[in-house]
């Protein structure tokens, strides 16, 4: 029906963190973008900018409150004219190995074998349920807060948020949303830098998710630490 609210809700991962030392830096303050990460917020702006220029109307902006997450969405802020609001539930998955290096080795060590004892929870974090729920109840509020800033539309208006966030959660609200088991090998997740995973809403029900990578070109020499 073309009488329908269409929204969706755009989620970008935040893009390459300066992180030489190669820790899990999960939920720790002051790790920040990179230059190349820089570069690759500059490019989501320029992503957002194309569809605004294309019809579809972004009016709300939304980030996780780590600093990553914030500066990656500084240079689409200023691109539209939005300000950055903060939601907590968009935070990276808590994880106990976080301040660490060297994951391969540490897994090996019968120091850490008590915290992987179930794999599918999982056992070292937050579990995957909790991600999935409250990146649920997030985006839905973004959703809700880019139509309230729409006010009164003409039918067929394409309304949009855009959501910043983390790898993992990013990856368990698609799952869920896809209705498929949560567990999974975390080299099979599709959500590189800067990506952009969109869920499509027609009168507050979802309809589907796209992704897209609008930095394709500059994540193939990234570092990616697992968790991040």
């Amino acid at each position: 029906m073309t009488n329908q609210l269409r929204t969706t809700v755009h989620v970008l991962r935040h893009g390459e963190v300066h992180n030489p030392e190669g820790i899990l830096y999960g939920r720790l303050p002051d790790y920040h973008l990179s230059e190349l990460g820089r570069r690759m917020a500059d490019g989501a702006a320029d992503w957002f900018m194309m569809l605004a220029a294309q019809g579809e109307h972004i009016t709300y902006l939304v980030s996780s409150p780590l600093e990553r997450a914030r500066e990656t969405a500084e240079p689409t802020a200023r691109a539209l004219g939005l300000p950055v609001h903060i939601d907590e539930r968009l935070i990276e998955a808590g994880n106990s190995f976080q301040g660490l290096s060297g994951m391969t080795s540490r897994v090996r060590n019968p120091r850490y074998w008590p915290l992987l004892w179930n794999p599918f929870r999982p056992s070292w974090g937050e579990s995957y349920a909790s991600q999935a729920s409250r990146m649920a109840r997030a985006i839905d509020a973004a959703r809700e807060s880019a139509e309230r800033a729409a006010g009164v539309r003409e039918p067929g208006t394409r309304v949009a948020a855009v959501v910043v966030s983390h790898q993992l959660p990013i990856w368990m609200a698609r799952l869920s949303a896809e209705r498929k088991r949560l567990w999974h090998d975390p080299r099979q997740r599709e959500c590189s830098l800067t990506s952009v995973t969109s869920f499509d809403f027609a009168d507050g029900a979802l309809t589907g998710v796209r992704y897209d990578e609008p930095n394709r070109e500059l994540t193939n020499g990234a570092a990616s630490i697992p968790g991040a």
